[in-house]
Protein backbone atom coordinates (compact mmCIF):
# COMPACT_ATOMS: atom_id res chain seq x y z
CA UNK A 1 0.00 0.00 0.00
CA UNK A 2 0.86 3.35 -0.28
CA UNK A 3 2.16 6.33 1.79
CA UNK A 4 -0.25 9.32 1.91
CA UNK A 5 0.15 12.73 3.24
CA UNK A 6 -3.03 15.17 3.81
CA UNK A 7 -2.17 18.74 4.19
CA UNK A 8 -5.47 20.88 6.08
CA UNK A 9 -5.33 24.62 6.43
CA UNK A 10 -6.06 25.95 9.80
CA UNK A 11 -9.77 25.48 10.66
CA UNK A 12 -11.42 22.46 11.34
CA UNK A 13 -14.37 23.07 9.41
CA UNK A 14 -11.51 21.89 6.67
CA UNK A 15 -10.23 19.20 8.80
CA UNK A 16 -13.50 17.63 9.63
CA UNK A 17 -14.85 17.49 6.08
CA UNK A 18 -11.19 15.48 5.16
CA UNK A 19 -11.29 12.94 7.82
CA UNK A 20 -13.74 10.32 6.49
CA UNK A 21 -11.81 10.06 3.39
CA UNK A 22 -8.50 9.72 5.55
CA UNK A 23 -9.99 7.18 7.53
CA UNK A 24 -11.27 5.06 4.64
CA UNK A 25 -7.58 5.49 2.80
CA UNK A 26 -6.71 3.88 6.26
CA UNK A 27 -9.11 1.14 5.96
CA UNK A 28 -7.92 0.33 2.72
CA UNK A 29 -4.19 -0.37 4.18
CA UNK A 30 -2.52 2.82 3.46
CA UNK A 31 -0.27 4.63 5.73
CA UNK A 32 -2.26 8.16 6.39
CA UNK A 33 -0.07 11.21 7.77
CA UNK A 34 -1.57 14.50 8.65
CA UNK A 35 -0.88 18.39 9.06
CA UNK A 36 -3.19 20.23 10.45
CA UNK A 37 -4.22 22.59 13.39
CA UNK A 38 -1.96 21.50 16.34
CA UNK A 39 -4.98 21.98 18.90
CA UNK A 40 -6.40 19.04 16.67
CA UNK A 41 -3.80 16.83 16.29
CA UNK A 42 -4.56 14.63 19.28
CA UNK A 43 -8.26 14.18 17.80
CA UNK A 44 -6.56 12.71 15.08
CA UNK A 45 -4.50 10.66 16.34
CA UNK A 46 -6.95 9.04 18.70
CA UNK A 47 -8.88 8.55 15.24
CA UNK A 48 -6.26 6.07 14.41
CA UNK A 49 -4.01 8.36 11.97
CA UNK A 50 -0.48 9.47 12.23
CA UNK A 51 -0.41 13.41 13.01
CA UNK A 52 2.16 16.47 13.66
CA UNK A 53 1.59 20.37 13.38
CA UNK A 54 1.59 22.64 11.04
CA UNK A 55 3.45 25.92 11.66
CA UNK A 56 1.34 27.68 13.92
CA UNK A 57 2.40 30.84 12.77
CA UNK A 58 0.00 30.00 9.85
CA UNK A 59 -2.74 30.17 11.75
CA UNK A 60 -1.73 33.87 13.22
CA UNK A 61 -2.73 35.27 9.75
CA UNK A 62 -6.34 35.88 10.56
CA UNK A 63 -8.67 36.14 7.85
CA UNK A 64 -10.48 39.12 8.46
CA UNK A 65 -13.61 38.86 5.90
CA UNK A 66 -15.92 40.28 8.40
CA UNK A 67 -14.59 43.69 7.52
CA UNK A 68 -15.69 43.13 4.08
CA UNK A 69 -19.21 44.90 2.98
CA UNK A 70 -19.65 43.28 -0.15
CA UNK A 71 -18.83 39.69 -1.79
CA UNK A 72 -16.26 41.32 -3.71
CA UNK A 73 -14.06 42.83 -1.37
CA UNK A 74 -14.86 39.79 0.35
CA UNK A 75 -13.23 37.62 -1.90
CA UNK A 76 -10.52 39.90 -2.33
CA UNK A 77 -9.65 39.36 1.87
CA UNK A 78 -9.72 35.96 0.93
CA UNK A 79 -6.79 36.06 -1.81
CA UNK A 80 -4.82 38.29 0.59
CA UNK A 81 -5.34 36.04 3.44
CA UNK A 82 -4.38 32.79 1.30
CA UNK A 83 -2.05 34.14 -0.11
CA UNK A 84 -0.06 35.48 2.84
CA UNK A 85 -0.81 32.04 4.85
CA UNK A 86 0.87 30.62 1.25
CA UNK A 87 4.18 32.17 2.10
CA UNK A 88 4.12 29.96 5.69
CA UNK A 89 2.07 26.91 4.20
CA UNK A 90 4.52 26.20 1.05
CA UNK A 91 7.62 25.55 2.97
CA UNK A 92 5.78 23.71 5.78
CA UNK A 93 4.43 21.67 3.24
CA UNK A 94 7.98 21.07 1.88
CA UNK A 95 9.53 19.82 5.30
CA UNK A 96 6.56 17.39 5.56
CA UNK A 97 7.08 15.65 2.10
CA UNK A 98 11.18 15.53 3.20
CA UNK A 99 9.64 13.49 6.69
CA UNK A 100 7.11 11.56 5.43
CA UNK A 101 8.28 10.47 1.86
CA UNK A 102 4.87 10.27 0.49
CA UNK A 103 3.74 8.67 -2.46
CA UNK A 104 0.56 10.93 -2.55
CA UNK A 105 -0.20 14.31 -1.50
CA UNK A 106 -3.58 15.71 -1.12
CA UNK A 107 -3.57 19.35 -0.29
CA UNK A 108 -6.27 21.39 1.48
CA UNK A 109 -8.15 23.80 -1.62
CA UNK A 110 -7.55 27.10 0.80
CA UNK A 111 -3.56 26.05 1.39
CA UNK A 112 -1.75 28.18 -1.65
CA UNK A 113 1.79 27.47 -1.45
CA UNK A 114 1.24 24.16 0.07
CA UNK A 115 -0.65 23.37 -3.36
CA UNK A 116 2.28 25.14 -5.28
CA UNK A 117 5.01 22.94 -3.28
CA UNK A 118 2.97 19.65 -4.22
CA UNK A 119 2.79 20.64 -7.99
CA UNK A 120 6.71 21.64 -7.53
CA UNK A 121 7.62 18.32 -6.21
CA UNK A 122 6.45 16.18 -8.79
CA UNK A 123 4.76 13.40 -7.55
CA UNK A 124 0.91 12.66 -7.96
CA UNK A 125 -1.20 15.11 -5.43
CA UNK A 126 -4.72 16.20 -5.28
CA UNK A 127 -6.87 19.23 -3.96
CA UNK A 128 -9.61 18.87 -1.53
CA UNK A 129 -12.10 21.13 -1.47
CA UNK A 130 -14.58 20.96 1.63
CA UNK A 131 -16.79 23.67 -0.42
CA UNK A 132 -18.12 24.75 -3.98
CA UNK A 133 -14.62 25.59 -5.95
CA UNK A 134 -14.72 29.10 -7.74
CA UNK A 135 -14.59 27.27 -11.25
CA UNK A 136 -16.36 28.95 -13.69
CA UNK A 137 -19.08 27.02 -15.49
CA UNK A 138 -21.73 27.52 -18.39
CA UNK A 139 -24.83 28.49 -16.98
CA UNK A 140 -23.75 28.76 -13.56
CA UNK A 141 -23.54 32.24 -12.44
CA UNK A 142 -20.24 33.75 -10.99
CA UNK A 143 -19.22 32.74 -7.53
CA UNK A 144 -19.58 35.17 -4.96
CA UNK A 145 -22.59 37.01 -4.50
CA UNK A 146 -24.93 33.91 -4.66
CA UNK A 147 -27.14 35.00 -7.78
CA UNK A 148 -29.29 32.19 -8.62
CA UNK A 149 -29.01 30.22 -11.87
CA UNK A 150 -30.34 32.22 -14.91
CA UNK A 151 -31.41 30.15 -17.69
CA UNK A 152 -31.63 31.84 -21.24
CA UNK A 153 -30.02 34.97 -23.07
CA UNK A 154 -31.00 36.86 -20.18
CA UNK A 155 -29.29 34.62 -17.95
CA UNK A 156 -25.87 34.69 -20.18
CA UNK A 157 -26.22 38.36 -20.63
CA UNK A 158 -26.77 38.72 -17.21
CA UNK A 159 -23.67 36.38 -16.62
CA UNK A 160 -21.55 37.89 -18.63
CA UNK A 161 -21.69 40.98 -17.06
CA UNK A 162 -21.44 40.40 -13.92
CA UNK A 163 -18.68 37.42 -14.25
CA UNK A 164 -15.76 40.19 -15.04
CA UNK A 165 -17.08 42.83 -12.13
CA UNK A 166 -17.06 39.89 -9.17
CA UNK A 167 -14.77 37.24 -10.23
CA UNK A 168 -12.45 39.73 -12.72
CA UNK A 169 -12.01 42.09 -9.43
CA UNK A 170 -10.40 38.99 -7.50
CA UNK A 171 -8.40 38.02 -10.37
CA UNK A 172 -6.44 41.38 -10.42
CA UNK A 173 -5.38 40.60 -6.81
CA UNK A 174 -5.11 36.98 -7.21
CA UNK A 175 -2.72 37.02 -10.19
CA UNK A 176 0.65 39.09 -8.96
CA UNK A 177 0.07 37.29 -5.44
CA UNK A 178 -0.10 34.01 -6.51
CA UNK A 179 2.73 34.39 -9.72
CA UNK A 180 5.18 35.78 -6.76
CA UNK A 181 4.67 32.75 -5.31
CA UNK A 182 4.43 30.07 -8.34
CA UNK A 183 7.99 31.73 -9.41
CA UNK A 184 9.16 30.82 -6.04
CA UNK A 185 9.18 27.68 -7.05
CA UNK A 186 9.77 27.94 -10.99
CA UNK A 187 6.47 27.49 -11.99
CA UNK A 188 4.68 29.14 -14.95
CA UNK A 189 2.58 32.06 -14.09
CA UNK A 190 -1.39 31.40 -14.57
CA UNK A 191 -3.56 34.14 -16.54
CA UNK A 192 -6.83 33.23 -14.48
CA UNK A 193 -8.25 31.92 -11.05
CA UNK A 194 -9.91 29.12 -13.19
CA UNK A 195 -6.49 27.64 -14.26
CA UNK A 196 -4.99 27.82 -10.56
CA UNK A 197 -8.42 25.96 -9.31
CA UNK A 198 -7.61 23.62 -11.82
CA UNK A 199 -3.82 23.21 -11.38
CA UNK A 200 -4.08 19.85 -9.93
CA UNK A 201 -4.35 16.41 -11.32
CA UNK A 202 -7.35 15.53 -9.23
CA UNK A 203 -9.83 17.93 -7.35
CA UNK A 204 -12.33 16.08 -4.95
CA UNK A 205 -15.20 18.40 -3.95
CA UNK A 206 -17.63 17.12 -0.97
CA UNK A 207 -20.92 18.28 -2.66
CA UNK A 208 -23.18 16.47 -5.22
CA UNK A 209 -26.19 17.92 -7.18
CA UNK A 210 -29.11 18.73 -6.78
CA UNK A 211 -27.51 20.90 -4.11
CA UNK A 212 -24.84 21.76 -6.48
CA UNK A 213 -25.91 23.50 -9.58
CA UNK A 214 -24.78 20.83 -12.84
CA UNK A 215 -20.91 21.52 -14.13
CA UNK A 216 -21.25 19.70 -17.29
CA UNK A 217 -17.87 21.66 -18.25
CA UNK A 218 -16.05 20.63 -15.49
CA UNK A 219 -14.59 17.72 -16.73
CA UNK A 220 -12.88 14.45 -14.65
CA UNK A 221 -10.54 15.87 -13.05
CA UNK A 222 -12.93 17.45 -10.36
CA UNK A 223 -15.04 14.89 -9.03
CA UNK A 224 -17.84 15.68 -6.94
CA UNK A 225 -18.28 13.06 -3.72
CA UNK A 226 -21.01 14.47 -1.62
CA UNK A 227 -21.06 15.66 1.89
CA UNK A 228 -18.09 14.35 4.06
CA UNK A 229 -19.21 14.68 8.23
CA UNK A 230 -17.07 13.75 10.93
CA UNK A 231 -17.01 15.07 14.36
CA UNK A 232 -14.49 13.34 17.02
CA UNK A 233 -15.76 10.65 19.27
CA UNK A 234 -17.46 12.58 22.17
CA UNK A 235 -20.40 11.56 24.67
CA UNK A 236 -23.46 13.97 24.46
CA UNK A 237 -23.99 16.13 27.23
CA UNK A 238 -26.51 14.97 29.49
CA UNK A 239 -28.06 17.91 29.68
CA UNK A 240 -28.99 17.02 25.65
CA UNK A 241 -30.95 13.93 27.06
CA UNK A 242 -32.97 16.17 29.64
CA UNK A 243 -34.70 17.84 27.03
CA UNK A 244 -37.85 17.23 25.73
CA UNK A 245 -39.54 17.85 22.13
CA UNK A 246 -37.76 18.28 18.93
CA UNK A 247 -34.70 20.66 18.39
CA UNK A 248 -33.62 23.72 16.24
CA UNK A 249 -29.24 23.62 16.24
CA UNK A 250 -28.12 27.03 14.99
CA UNK A 251 -24.47 27.25 14.07
CA UNK A 252 -21.57 29.76 14.22
CA UNK A 253 -18.65 29.77 11.93
CA UNK A 254 -14.88 28.29 14.11
CA UNK A 255 -13.34 31.48 12.42
CA UNK A 256 -14.39 34.21 14.22
CA UNK A 257 -16.99 36.22 11.70
CA UNK A 258 -18.42 38.54 13.62
CA UNK A 259 -21.67 36.39 13.06
CA UNK A 260 -22.22 36.30 16.99
CA UNK A 261 -25.53 38.80 16.21
CA UNK A 262 -26.93 35.72 14.16
CA UNK A 263 -27.18 33.41 17.84
CA UNK A 264 -28.63 36.63 19.45
CA UNK A 265 -31.55 37.01 16.83
CA UNK A 266 -31.92 33.35 17.36
CA UNK A 267 -32.41 34.02 21.49
CA UNK A 268 -34.56 36.30 21.15
CA UNK A 269 -36.71 35.51 18.14
CA UNK A 270 -37.19 31.94 18.96
CA UNK A 271 -37.99 32.47 22.37
CA UNK A 272 -41.10 30.89 23.29
CA UNK A 273 -41.43 28.89 19.89
CA UNK A 274 -42.51 24.98 20.26
CA UNK A 275 -38.74 23.36 20.06
CA UNK A 276 -35.75 24.11 22.21
CA UNK A 277 -32.68 25.94 19.93
CA UNK A 278 -28.74 24.40 20.45
CA UNK A 279 -27.06 27.21 19.47
CA UNK A 280 -22.99 26.73 18.95
CA UNK A 281 -20.14 29.51 19.37
CA UNK A 282 -16.92 27.54 18.86
CA UNK A 283 -15.08 30.85 18.02
CA UNK A 284 -15.81 31.65 21.55
CA UNK A 285 -19.17 32.64 23.21
CA UNK A 286 -19.91 36.16 23.75
CA UNK A 287 -22.08 37.41 26.71
CA UNK A 288 -25.38 37.14 25.43
CA UNK A 289 -27.22 38.38 28.76
CA UNK A 290 -30.24 36.40 30.26
CA UNK A 291 -31.16 33.59 27.76
CA UNK A 292 -35.01 32.62 27.50
CA UNK A 293 -35.81 29.30 28.94
CA UNK A 294 -35.58 27.30 25.43
CA UNK A 295 -32.49 28.73 24.18
CA UNK A 296 -29.16 26.97 25.26
CA UNK A 297 -26.02 28.39 24.02
CA UNK A 298 -22.53 26.67 23.96
CA UNK A 299 -18.96 27.02 22.15
CA UNK A 300 -19.30 23.32 21.32
CA UNK A 301 -21.87 20.31 21.02
CA UNK A 302 -21.63 17.34 18.75
CA UNK A 303 -23.91 17.89 16.06
CA UNK A 304 -25.10 14.89 15.35
CA UNK A 305 -27.23 14.13 18.68
CA UNK A 306 -28.45 17.58 18.04
CA UNK A 307 -29.64 17.32 14.67
CA UNK A 308 -31.05 13.77 14.39
CA UNK A 309 -33.45 15.09 16.81
CA UNK A 310 -33.83 18.57 14.44
CA UNK A 311 -36.83 19.85 12.59
CA UNK A 312 -34.78 22.89 11.22
CA UNK A 313 -31.01 23.90 11.35
CA UNK A 314 -30.02 28.14 10.84
CA UNK A 315 -26.70 28.56 10.02
CA UNK A 316 -24.28 31.64 8.99
CA UNK A 317 -23.81 29.36 5.52
CA UNK A 318 -20.81 26.92 6.18
CA UNK A 319 -20.79 24.28 3.98
CA UNK A 320 -19.87 21.94 6.53
CA UNK A 321 -22.61 22.56 9.18
CA UNK A 322 -24.83 23.25 6.43
CA UNK A 323 -24.47 19.95 4.34
CA UNK A 324 -24.26 18.35 7.63
CA UNK A 325 -27.79 19.20 8.78
CA UNK A 326 -28.51 18.56 4.94
CA UNK A 327 -27.31 14.96 4.49
CA UNK A 328 -29.06 13.97 7.72
CA UNK A 329 -32.79 15.53 5.45
CA UNK A 330 -33.46 18.61 7.83
CA UNK A 331 -34.31 21.58 6.50
CA UNK A 332 -31.77 24.98 6.96
CA UNK A 333 -32.20 28.64 7.40
CA UNK A 334 -29.28 29.81 6.24
CA UNK A 335 -27.93 33.86 7.22
CA UNK A 336 -24.53 34.33 5.14
CA UNK A 337 -21.81 36.93 6.86
CA UNK A 338 -19.36 35.84 3.90
CA UNK A 339 -16.87 34.05 2.09
CA UNK A 340 -18.33 31.17 0.55
CA UNK A 341 -21.93 31.22 2.37
CA UNK A 342 -23.75 33.93 -0.47
CA UNK A 343 -22.83 30.81 -2.52
CA UNK A 344 -23.87 28.33 -0.05
CA UNK A 345 -27.61 30.27 0.48
CA UNK A 346 -28.11 30.27 -3.07
CA UNK A 347 -27.59 26.92 -3.20
CA UNK A 348 -30.36 25.90 -0.24
CA UNK A 349 -33.01 27.82 -1.91
CA UNK A 350 -32.59 26.77 -5.48
CA UNK A 351 -32.91 23.13 -4.35
CA UNK A 352 -35.71 23.22 -2.44
CA UNK A 353 -33.73 22.41 0.99
CA UNK A 354 -34.47 25.32 3.10
CA UNK A 355 -34.70 29.45 2.76
CA UNK A 356 -32.04 32.26 3.28
CA UNK A 357 -32.24 35.28 5.25
CA UNK A 358 -29.57 38.31 4.54
CA UNK A 359 -27.87 39.84 6.93
CA UNK A 360 -28.97 43.66 6.89
CA UNK A 361 -32.70 42.09 7.07
CA UNK A 362 -31.61 39.50 10.07
CA UNK A 363 -34.39 40.90 13.12
CA UNK A 364 -35.30 38.31 16.31
CA UNK A 365 -38.67 38.19 13.86
CA UNK A 366 -37.56 37.89 10.96
CA UNK A 367 -35.75 34.61 11.64
CA UNK A 368 -38.29 33.28 13.29
CA UNK A 369 -40.81 33.93 10.35
CA UNK A 370 -38.21 32.10 8.01
CA UNK A 371 -37.43 28.98 10.51
CA UNK A 372 -41.69 28.22 10.79
CA UNK A 373 -41.12 28.48 6.40
CA UNK A 374 -38.16 26.56 6.93
CA UNK A 375 -39.74 23.62 8.63
CA UNK A 376 -42.09 23.54 5.14
CA UNK A 377 -38.76 22.05 3.01
CA UNK A 378 -38.31 18.61 4.43
CA UNK A 379 -38.96 16.85 1.37
CA UNK A 380 -36.08 19.15 -0.28
CA UNK A 381 -33.18 18.47 2.29
CA UNK A 382 -34.52 14.72 1.84
CA UNK A 383 -33.58 14.99 -1.83
CA UNK A 384 -30.38 16.51 -1.13
CA UNK A 385 -29.09 13.77 1.39
CA UNK A 386 -30.02 11.15 -1.32
CA UNK A 387 -27.72 12.94 -3.78
CA UNK A 388 -25.23 13.34 -1.44
CA UNK A 389 -25.25 9.55 -0.84
CA UNK A 390 -25.75 8.67 -4.46
CA UNK A 391 -21.93 10.84 -5.18
CA UNK A 392 -20.51 7.95 -3.02
CA UNK A 393 -18.86 9.87 -0.30
CA UNK A 394 -15.27 8.83 1.29
CA UNK A 395 -15.34 5.65 -0.64
CA UNK A 396 -15.89 7.25 -3.99
CA UNK A 397 -13.04 9.81 -3.14
CA UNK A 398 -10.54 7.11 -2.05
CA UNK A 399 -11.22 5.55 -4.75
CA UNK A 400 -10.63 8.26 -7.37
CA UNK A 401 -7.13 8.92 -5.29
CA UNK A 402 -6.27 4.96 -5.45
CA UNK A 403 -7.06 5.26 -9.60
CA UNK A 404 -4.53 8.93 -9.53
CA UNK A 405 -1.68 6.47 -7.98
CA UNK A 406 -2.06 4.27 -10.47
CA UNK A 407 -1.55 6.71 -13.31
CA UNK A 408 1.33 8.29 -11.72
CA UNK A 409 4.05 5.75 -13.15
CA UNK A 410 2.98 7.37 -16.22
CA UNK A 411 2.31 10.46 -16.01
CA UNK A 412 6.20 10.31 -14.57
CA UNK A 413 7.35 9.00 -17.74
Amino acid sequence: MSTILAYTSPAIGHLFPMMPLLLELRSRGHDVHVRTLGNRVDAVREAGLSAEAIDPAIGEIVHPDWEATNPVQGLKLAVRTFSERGRLDGPDLERAIADVQPDLVVVDTNSWGAQLTAQAWGGPWATFSPYTPPISSKGTPPFGPGLAPMAGPLGRVRDGIARPLVVGAAERVLRPRVNALRDERGLPPIRTADEFYRQAPLMLVTTAEPFEYPHPDWGDRITMIGALAWEPPTEAPAWLDEIDGPLVLVTTSSEYQADETLVRAAAEGLAGEPYTVVATMPAGVSDLGPLPSNVRVVDFVPHGPVLDRAIAAVTHGGMGATQKALSRGVPVCVVPFGRDQHEVAARVVHAGAGTRLATKKLTPTALRDKVRETTASKAGAERVAAGYRAAGGAAAGATALEQLLERAPAQRA
